[in-house]
């Protein structure tokens, strides 16, 4: 996505930048509260004592475990996944704003595409657990705002060698990264076990 949306891809797509990811951070963060939403209705649809009862929060302790050790590499295949990405046809179909939103809509949703990590399904479980469709839309919008924020990455690339001077930068931090989601799956995971053990 930082390579198609970029100030020097814009330009010679005769597109404003600033617009495109004006338009891109708003149907992200519009995605994510699609997202976030939608979680805290299916939870919504349980009722509030089994919501926050010991074998529940157990449940997506342990689904949280799971994603982890996926994300680790240790249960021997990836978790489930669309094996799809955005159409990068609509760059040269449509105007910046529309495919800026569109690209952000799918991406901020975070499941309409490849799910590079537990992460994402983890925002869904804790919008789930709120079951308040406020809460859900709060979580999803900060999901799909961070998601979106890296696009600034590439506010002063003006030339090919600036790109590819900050994918290599990129690249490593590609496993900080890796670890800073792993920590994060690790803590909301013992965050509900102790909430679970807490209610015995």
């Amino acid at each position: 996505m930082l390579s198609s949306i970029c100030p020097l891809g814009e330009r010679a797509r005769a597109s404003r930048w600033p617009v495109t990811t004006g338009a891109y951070v708003l149907g992200s963060v519009a995605g994510g509260v699609a997202l976030g939403t939608l979680g805290a209705g299916v939870g919504a649809l349980v009722p509030t004592t089994w919501r926050g009862s010991v074998p529940v929060l157990g449940l997506f302790a342990a689904l949280l475990i799971v994603g982890l050790l996926a994300d680790l590499g240790l249960l021997g295949r990836a978790l489930p996944s669309w094996r799809r990405q955005v159409d990068e046809q609509w760059l040269t179909r449509y105007r910046g704003w529309v495919y800026g939103v569109g690209f952000g809509v799918q991406l901020g949703f975070g499941v309409a595409t490849i799910v590079p990590s537990a992460t994402t399904y983890a925002v869904v479980v804790a919008a789930m657990l709120t079951g308040q469709p406020s809460a859900g839309a709060v979580i999803g919008a900060t999901f799909g705002l961070v998601r979106a924020l890296p696009v600034f990455l590439v506010a002063r690339v003006e030339a090919p060698g600036q790109l590819r001077a900050l994918f290599r930068g990129l690249q490593r931090w590609a496993r900080p990264a890796d670890v800073l989601a792993q920590v994060s799956l690790a803590l909301a995971a013992l965050v509900l076990m102790a909430g679970a053990v807490a209610l015995i």
